[in-house]
């Protein structure tokens, strides 16, 4: 018992201190970037703990209750996925509430910009009280994070592609000579890359010696997507651009290569093997900064776009680039201070939710890295399958993307 209350309480003396001095200047403004901060630090707590956490754990008895004592790598998991879930249920019930939140005058409107201190003590509270639910709950939530990873990757996906063929109209519409010259460098860059890149995939997932038919099958049908992407994009019917299609095939080869390299180190065809003993901290550390990073704009981003929800009002800016932009805004909220709110709160909340699954997923090598991968970050088949799958999806959606004007002209996209 006394094990479990100092575990306890390391996790909230941590969280609430480092979130007190804070709480009280987040306006109106910073509460997205406040969100932010809260779910990034929940990352960190979940991999110190991760890290340090197991000792204690194995002397809490409704975790261990075993005959016999599990591995340390199974109470690392048993860590990241209790803090995960606390984080999960904390945004969840916030997306709950939030539904149907229209107007600023909604006083919800007001719980969700303010009340800072409350949140950061019930988040706290949230994670402690994991660490008292029974093993059973956790294996529950353990095995529907992986379909809600999945839902987080097509999430991530159908930003991807909102943000490149935006990019390319965006680029397109100022009808310059310097910017159809842009257009083209940046292609020819990302096509070069995406060429560069497939022949390291060959030479480290493809070792001469061994049969690794399953990883040139993944590395060729890539290149595949690779070049229906461009025939498609420059059919006469379809008139589109090479932009989105030469950024698209790098985002599909870099998943090709995320699924590849995240396979288990002691398989014959991962030619990263004979570097796992020389993985150090610092690597896992800039790993972790990067899916940190990733994670949030996700979550940012999707929150305010209008490619999943159609808003009443215009989109606002995560940060104003200027004093300019900062002044306009102050202004539109002096002429019209109760408007329309310009993103779904219960949206926005609920990518976060989403997030602290697949956040989970990433630290505990999708739940497989016990006896796999060890303290590898990410590394595992189940892994593996989520990058493949994903790629192709992206290549799916990209396509569709391009075909659906013509085979639904009466439809608009």
């Amino acid at each position: 018992m006394w094990a479990a209350s100092c575990l306890a309480s390391c996790c909230a003396a941590c969280a609430c201190e480092a979130c007190r001095t804070v709480v009280s200047s987040i306006s109106r403004r910073s509460a997205r970037i406040a969100y932010c901060g809260l779910f990034a630090f929940s990352l960190m707590v979940s991999w110190i703990l991760r890290e340090v956490a197991a000792p204690l754990m194995e002397k809490i008895p409704w975790i261990n209750h075993f005959a016999q004592t599990p591995d340390r790598e199974w109470f690392e998991t048993d860590a990241v996925l209790r803090v995960s879930l606390g984080n999960f249920l904390f945004f969840t019930i916030l997306a709950i509430i939030m539904i149907g939140v229209k107007d600023q005058k909604d006083p919800r409107d007001r719980l969700h910009h303010g009340g800072w201190m409350m949140k950061v003590v019930s988040w706290c509270l949230m994670v402690i009280f994991m660490f008292f639910l029974p093993n059973g709950i956790v294996t529950f939530y353990e095995s529907i994070s992986k379909f809600g990873s999945g839902l987080f990757l097509l999430v991530q996906v159908v930003l991807l592609l909102d943000f490149v063929h935006g990019w390319n109209d965006n680029w397109v519409k100022k009808d310059e000579q310097f910017w159809y010259i842009a257009l083209f460098v940046v292609s020819l860059v990302c096509y070069v890359a995406t060429f560069s890149f497939s022949g390291l995939l060959f030479h480290f997932f493809t070792p001469s010696g061994h049969d690794c038919g399953l990883n040139t099958f993944f590395i060729v049908l890539t290149l595949i997507f690779v070049f229906v992407f461009a025939i498609v994009a420059l059919h006469p019917a379809v008139n589109g651009s090479l932009l989105p299609a030469s950024v698209i095939s790098v985002y599909c080869t870099y998943l090709c290569y995320s699924g590849l390299a995240s396979e288990p180190r002691d398989y014959e065809c991962n030619g990263l093997h004979n570097h796992s003993k020389a993985v150090s901290t610092g690597s896992l550390t800039l790993g972790l900064v990067t899916t940190v990073l990733s994670v949030v704009y996700s979550a940012v981003r999707a929150g305010s776009s209008t490619t999943f929800l159609e808003s009443s009002g215009e989109e606002k800016p995560l940060l104003p680039f200027s004093k300019q932009d900062d002044q306009q805004e102050d202004n539109k909220k002096d002429e019209k201070s109760s408007g329309a709110v310009t993103y779904s709160y219960s949206f926005f909340h609920l990518i976060f939710s989403l997030a602290s699954m697949y956040s989970a997923m990433l630290l505990t090598g999708w739940s497989t890295s016990v006896g796999e991968s060890g303290n590898l970050v990410d590394v595992g088949w189940p892994s593996v399958w989520v990058r493949i799958l994903t790629g192709w999806a992206t290549a799916g959606l990209y396509i569709w993307s391009l075909v659906a004007p013509l085979l639904f002209p009466e439809r608009e996209f």
